[in-house]
């Protein structure tokens, strides 16, 4: 969908892949890192097994959720409800949600680590899941399975794998041409106190021990609030879950991508990047960053080079959650685009995790929307009356014209184009592109 944003990260050259490899004392030396990894899962399942689902089938009953999530993969088509999805590394319960989630899907799951499926395995005899499928098996020997899947969920396994190349193209191979994939790997910049702490792990030469676990997380609440890593503990439960706290420190093997090096690995190896799951983060047009000195040449870089520059701004991004499509899908990466006039026929849907403040407000404003999912408070988007009367209006079901015709008098036709768009690239909304006469049908994707 983009351009290379780099010219000189075609290859995976060596200084590229910040490894860190660690031998465990109860794995024999010389063991080859496909094999450290499985066994340190094993001996420490991530994420921490639940037992109940129960409240995410609660949020899940309500269908703007199935429709939102399906428009960030496929926002210009309806996927069908029976689609095959494919969970690739699916830890202890990823797979298991995906399959309450979509119960017309046909979800498999493999996992490189006995522990993690038999945690899912348990989730699937409780809810009886038959649509879910578990194997044992590495990313990397995924075509074994001799299917291709509508989408493949990848969230947190391809930075631990000894050749994350290997590991994107073997998935890619099985994507079906129109499919979607959501990643999920790590960023360079946020982790950097974490490497040094990984650094330190292996100087003195701690193992994930349940004993040095424990005097890992309290040397680390020790640490001055000015360290690197400081900031991160304090947003993150992983720093006080033994087995969370091992795979963030004592991990046998992982690396991670700054934004140039991550639409690089895409490219060679034949994808294209679709979105970020969450866009407003790496958006020059969002927050505070909008308002910098250097804001109008940022706008004037490529998308990528916005991003890369606003990560390099923003400094403290630890993962990179995204979507991806093969690169030689059939017509174009499904995208929204707000030039021309199609965009007043797509229909608007809210996310059904953000929210609307009323109380204290910034001058000049009538409420503040806040996507909960976000990190950072200052993407927190302030709206006038004018602008709260057409978000009012955003119901699922009527297109951004009728909306505006609704509204008539709010906003010219310009300030109604740069509003939509805002609420969109601040992750507020979701919109739908997929009807032939740009209004498509309420309700829950491939109905």
């Amino acid at each position: 969908m983009h351009d290379n944003p780099t010219g000189q990260c075609g290859g995976a050259g060596e200084q590229e892949q910040m490894y860190v490899i660690r031998e465990d004392s109860r794995t024999p030396p010389g063991t080859d890192p496909a094999e450290r990894v499985r066994a340190f899962y094993d001996r420490h399942p991530y994420p921490a097994p639940v037992t109940n689902l129960d409240r995410y089938i609660e949020l899940y009953r309500n269908p703007d959720r199935h429709r939102a999530l399906a428009l960030l993969f496929w926002p210009t088509e309806r996927p069908r409800a029976d689609r095959k999805i494919l969970v690739a590394g699916c830890g202890t319960s990823q797979a298991a949600r995906h399959a309450l989630r979509e119960p017309g899907a046909r979800v498999t799951a493999i996992d490189i680590s006995e522990t993690s499926l038999r945690h899912t395995g348990d989730l699937q005899r409780k809810y009886d899941l038959r649509n879910l499928d578990l194997h044992r098996l590495a990313i990397e020997q995924v075509g074994e399975l001799g299917r291709t899947f509508d989408q493949i969920v990848c969230t947190g396994v391809l930075h631990h794998l000894p050749d994350p190349d290997a590991g994107l193209r073997a998935l890619r191979d099985i994507l079906a041409p129109d499919g979607a994939m959501h990643l999920m790997v790590y960023a360079t910049y946020g982790r950097a106190g974490i490497y040094m702490m990984q650094e330190y792990c292996r100087l003195l030469g701690l193992s994930a021990s349940e004993i040095e676990l424990r005097d890992l997380g309290a040397t680390i609440r020790e640490l001055s609030p000015d360290h690197p890593i400081a900031g991160l503990s304090k947003r993150t439960t992983d720093f006080t879950y033994p087995d969370a706290l091992a795979d963030a420190l004592l991990h046998p093997q992982d690396r991670a991508y700054t934004v140039p090096q991550l639409y690089a690995w895409l490219q060679r190896c034949g994808l294209s990047f679709g979105r970020w799951y969450e866009q407003a983060p790496y958006s020059p047009r969002c927050g505070a960053i909008a308002d910098i000195p250097h804001a109008a040449h940022l706008l004037a870089l490529t998308p990528p080079l916005q991003h890369a520059a606003v990560e390099l701004l923003r400094g403290t991004m630890t993962r990179h959650n995204f979507v991806a499509y093969r690169d030689d899908r059939l017509g174009q990466s499904p995208s929204i685009t707000f030039e021309g006039n199609a965009w007043r026929r797509y229909v608007p849907l809210r996310l059904p995790w953000t929210v609307c403040i009323r109380d204290r407000v910034p001058r000049g404003s009538v409420a503040v929307l806040i996507n909960r999912a976000h990190t950072y408070p200052d993407l927190a988007l302030p709206i006038t009356a004018a602008q709260e009367s057409v978000f009012a209006a955003i119901d699922g079901k009527h297109s951004i014209d009728e909306i505006l015709r609704g509204a008539a008098g709010a906003m010219s036709d310009e300030q109604a184009r740069g509003f939509i768009s805002q609420l969109w690239e601040y992750d507020q909304i979701v919109l739908d592109a997929t009807g032939s006469n740009g209004v498509s049908a309420a309700g829950e994707p491939g109905e």
